[in-house]
Parts: C-alpha cells; structure tokens; sequence
C-alpha cells in the first residue's frame, strides 16, 4: 500500500500519456491491417493463384488480418482502461487531500507516512496546560486521534485497491478468450469492460481475507453490485469463508457462579458430582445426547468454548424453528426485500446486487423441555445472511435469501431454579453450580450457526427454517461424531 504521501504526490499524468500513445499504436496497427489486407491478404482471392494451397494460405491471411485488427481493439481498450484509471484516482486523491486538510483544521498534524497525532503546537498556553492536566480532555484527542488516522487509512487503501483494480483490469484486456480463432495467446478482439462498479471495487473483490473473523466485515464494505457479481462467480466458496457470519457481537449476561475453583468441596459436593456423571453418561440410553455432552463438558473443568449444533436444534424442535422463522424472517420480509430491490434499482436494474441482512439478537426461551431444554435452555439468536436481487426472464426480478441461524449462551446454572432430568431426577441448580466454584466442573461460552438456508422472499409462505436430517449414528463417545458438535 503507497503511504500518504506517495498516495498525494504520484504523477497521475503519466496515465493519460500512456493512453495517448496507446491510441497512435492502435492508429499503426490500423495502418498495417490496411497494408496487409491490400497486399498480401488480396492474393489468395485473385485468379491467379487457386487450388489447395491458396484456400489454406487464405485461411493464415484471415487470422493475421484479424489479429491486426484484434490489436487495434486491445490498445483502444487499455488507452481507455487507462483514462478511466486517471479520471477515478484523481478523484480518490482528491478525497485524500480532503481528508488530510479536515484533519489538519481539526488540531492534528499528518505526517508523510499518514500517521495523525495532535498538535499541541498550536495550542495556547492556558489550553495546553488544561490539556496536559484534564484526563477526559486527553481522551477525547485520543479517541478523535484514532479516528483520523482510520479515515487517513481508509483513504489511502481506497486508492490502494484502485491501483490494484487497475492492474487486474490491464491483465484481463489483453487475455485472448477465443481459443477458436487460429491462434494460442493472440491478441484481444473481444475486450469486455469490467463489470465492476469501479477500479476500487475490482481491487477489494480480489482481497478476500484469509482469516475467518475478517470476512464478513469485507463483505459489508462491498458495494451491492459487487457482492452481487461475486455470488454469481462463487457463492458457495464465500459463504463457507464466512461472509453470513453475524456482526452481532455476544457477552454473557451474567458472571454465572463467579470464581472458578475458589471454595473447598463438601460431601454434598461429591454426591452432587457422582449425579451429574451419572446424568452425563445415561445421555445414550436416554436419547439426550446433547444434554450429556454439554455436561460431560461442564465437567471436564476445561472452560473451553463449545459449538452448537444449530442444525440439530432446528431439526429437532418444530416450535423452536417456528419462532426462529416468525421472530427473525417473516418480521423483517417486507423491509429486507424493499431494502435490496432499492439497491438493485439504484445500480440500474439490469445486474444481481446483494446486501446483507442481521435481525436483532433476542433471548429465546421456546425450549421448555427434553434434550435442547437440558442442553442449551434460554439463550441469545438470530440470524444473518445475504438478500440477493436477480433481473429474471418475466422481466420482474427475483429476491432471495441466503441465511444462517445464529446461537449463543453461557452453560451455567441459576439460582433459585431446579431442573428435572429423565428417570424422575430433580437437581437444584444452585447445587450443580457449586460444582464450578469447588473446581469439579467449569462454566463455558456455547455459540453456534446452522448451515446455509434458502428461502424466496417473493414468497406469500414463510420458510420451513428445517435443514434437514444431519444423521446421528454412533453414541456422544463415538469419534465419528465430531468433536465440534452436539450429535
């Protein structure tokens, strides 16, 4: 990435130079097609020269010619590929600049490499004195600081990932595509003009993040357009690097039973902890093997976070699928759509854009009983995914929803509460928390997100919100199983 003064200082002009002598070249290939065609092209369509070999020196005479002329539709193509490239990042720069000049009235000094820091310089004495001495005064640069210097970067990498979508531009206007044409690697008498909104966007498309918690934040800086051209490209590849992953970030809602392993064990504590063995063991024999493995978990003293498998939830509780569907779907339906179709007519109605949807996290407590119930209880959900617009044949587009369920809980138990396991056996909740404070067992986060599901938002029914049969062969000690969730 250029820092911010190469960013301010590069000579642009050498973009509009070059586009120059790229149309006097397409001007001399046009001088050679004509020379060629008159001299050498013409031979083989005369009467002096027939039979086989002029048929086939006629076939070699027509592609040269079209290459001649695939040469003059190249070099136009990057001559204008290279104006457009100096009309965008002369506007970019000229955002830079504005960004820079803002945050030099607002007190703060740039320095070449973008770094922003506050200029006590130019403070009066009685003001730098308050400065150096009020401590919400020194917050609020630092905060107003860190904000500069986001917006500083910003702009820079804006014109970062132009640069970049410049080069994968000029790449692509010189790849022959027509493998039919009489030659291997010729010239490009097709050159099609980037789909993308801007050099801008071409660049960031190409930047996917390789670590998972960046993604979804990639994909919310994308302009519809592009996210829409991407999910054509390969849907499936990003919505597994995680562009549906939530935003939303989960806390627990309480300290549970406080400190770990902080008081001394009683008789009634190792009574307690032979009952919960017994109750995480019988999981098989009971079908409750969700429940057993979040409290063979519980009992492990780990503390290490546990996924959910929010497929088998949703697949296995119908009530609990019907409230996911009616609080997080059907509620936000009508805004979604009209929230995409917006985009889609904004970007000309003519391409696929997407935008990204998120319904508001809320405590769920449909669970009343049986396996999940034991398992899981009350907890936070919701769901985010990605609203696609496609033009469609009738001429009306189609709006559809690509989503995943979102869940998140501590595994911890409440006070004043009790709980009735299979087998008529009843535990206070109090007693089974005590086991985290003597250090027999440990609290642990939970979270975790179904697999992708579909649903037509031009539909009048509301989705199944069922993923299906996931398969549950084998016992929770059975390898095969997996390790990463609850089946």
């Amino acid at each position: 990435m250029p820092t911010y003064h190469e960013a301010l200082t590069t000579d642009l002009s050498a973009l509009t130079s070059a586009a120059d002598k790229w149309d006097d070249m397409a001007g001399e290939f046009k001088k050679l097609e004509t020379a060629y065609e008159r001299d050498v092209a013409k031979i083989s369509l005369g009467q002096t020269w027939q039979g086989f070999a002029a048929t086939a020196a006629n076939d070699r005479f027509k592609v040269t010619l079209r290459e001649y002329q695939g040469a003059q539709k190249e070099a136009k193509a990057i001559a204008a590929l290279l104006r457009d490239g100096h009309s965008q990042f002369t506007e970019l720069r000229s955002k830079l600049k504005s960004v820079g000049a803002d945050a030099i009235k607002a007190g703060m000094t740039v320095s070449e490499q973008g770094h922003v820091s506050f200029d006590t310089a130019r403070l009066d004495t009685a003001t730098r004195n308050a400065y150096h001495h009020d401590p919400d005064y020194q917050a609020s640069v630092r905060q107003a600081v860190g904000e500069w210097n986001e917006a500083i970067v910003a702009a820079v990498k804006a014109i970062a990932d132009a640069d970049e979508g410049m080069k994968l531009a000029l790449e692509a206007v010189v790849i022959d595509r027509d493998f039919q044409d009489g030659t291997l690697g010729g010239f490009n008498r097709d050159p099609q003009e980037s789909p993308y909104p801007s050099l801008e966007e071409a660049g960031k498309a190409a930047d996917i993040p390789k670590e998972r918690v960046k993604v979804a934040e990639w994909w919310r800086s994308l302009e519809p357009a592009t996210r829409g051209i991407l999910l054509k490209e390969k849907a499936d590849e990003l919505k597994e690097a995680g562009i549906m992953d939530p935003h939303y970030q989960w806390r627990p809602a309480d300290p549970g039973a406080g400190e770990f392993n902080s008081e001394k064990p009683t008789p009634k504590d190792l009574w307690i902890l032979s009952v919960a063995q017994g109750l995480a063991a019988g999981g098989d024999v009971t079908g409750e093997i969700g429940a057993s493995r979040n409290m063979e978990h519980y009992l492990r003293a780990t503390g290490e976070p546990l996924e959910l498998d929010v497929d088998r939830m949703l697949h296995d509780e119908s009530s609990y699928r019907d409230d996911m569907v009616h609080t997080h779907i059907t509620s936000n339906q009508a805004e979604w759509r009209q929230q995409a179709l917006d985009e889609y007519n904004r970007a000309g109605g003519e391409t696929p854009v997407a935008i990204p949807v998120e319904s508001s996290a809320v405590g769920n407590y449909v669970l009343k009983e049986g396996e999940w119930f034991h398992a899981v209880g009350g907890h936070q959900q919701n769901v985010s995914g990605v609203v696609t617009v496609t033009p469609n044949g009738d001429g009306e587009p189609k709006v559809s929803l690509d989503y995943q369920v979102n869940v998140w809980d501590r595994y911890n138990w409440d006070k004043d509460k009790s709980t009735e396991f299979p087998l008529g056996i009843k535990i206070e909740d109090e007693d089974m928390a005590r086991l985290h404070k003597v250090g027999f067992a440990q609290e642990f986060d939970m979270r975790g997100s179904s697999s992708a599901l579909s649903y037509d938002l031009d539909a009048a029914t509301p989705p199944s919100g069922d993923p299906g049969d996931q398969g549950r062969d084998g016992t929770r000690t059975d390898v095969s199983r997996g390790e990463e969730k609850n089946r």
